[in-house]
């Protein structure tokens, strides 16, 4: 369009609607989801490698938010992630803190293969989740990510897709 134009014969775009990730329907969904059974420390463990290291934090955090809205309570959040070795008993003495409290905290690991703190890290859970990254994680290492820490422990499993977590910032 020239300077000269008159804008009414512009085409009108309309903005691309951005949706918080906290308020996506199907993030929603899963919050409701893992309200069946009682859990005071969930676990949000990667299926497999794949994924960006903050992906089971940034579903964590979404999770809260979520949470916090729904329980009109604080729902915490642990970021697992990169423990290291030295630190790994005062992490999980403060999940335990949190537990007997009666709150609720949502722990994000890193995977299992990759982390040598992170299988220790879900013990301190009362429950997991895994968690897939759509079209990024290897089916064969979600199955031994499963049995490495134990099919019973897990509360079940979600497919994320990267757009539903929004950016990372």
């Amino acid at each position: 369009m020239s300077a000269n134009q008159d804008p009414v014969t512009a085409l009108a775009r309309p903005a691309p609607q951005y949706v918080e990730s906290w308020r996506n329907v199907d993030l929603q969904r899963l919050w409701l989801s893992l309200q069946v059974k009682p859990w005071s420390a969930l676990a949000l463990v990667p299926a497999s490698r794949g994924a960006p290291s903050d992906f089971t934090l940034r579903l964590a955090v979404t999770l809260a938010r979520t949470g916090n809205t729904h329980l009109r309570s604080p729902v915490h959040v642990a970021d697992g992630t990169a423990v290291e070795l030295s630190k790994v008993v005062e992490f999980t003495e403060e999940i335990k803190r949190y537990r007997v409290g009666g709150e609720r905290i949502l722990i994000a690991v890193a995977p299992v293969e990759d982390d040598p703190v992170a299988e220790t890290l879900t013990q301190v859970a009362d429950k997991l989740l895994l968690c897939v990254l759509f079209e990024s994680m290897s089916f064969g290492e979600s199955r031994r990510t499963v049995r490495k820490i134990g099919k019973d422990r897990f509360i079940g499993s979600t497919i994320v897709r990267s757009d539903e977590l929004g950016s990372h910032k």
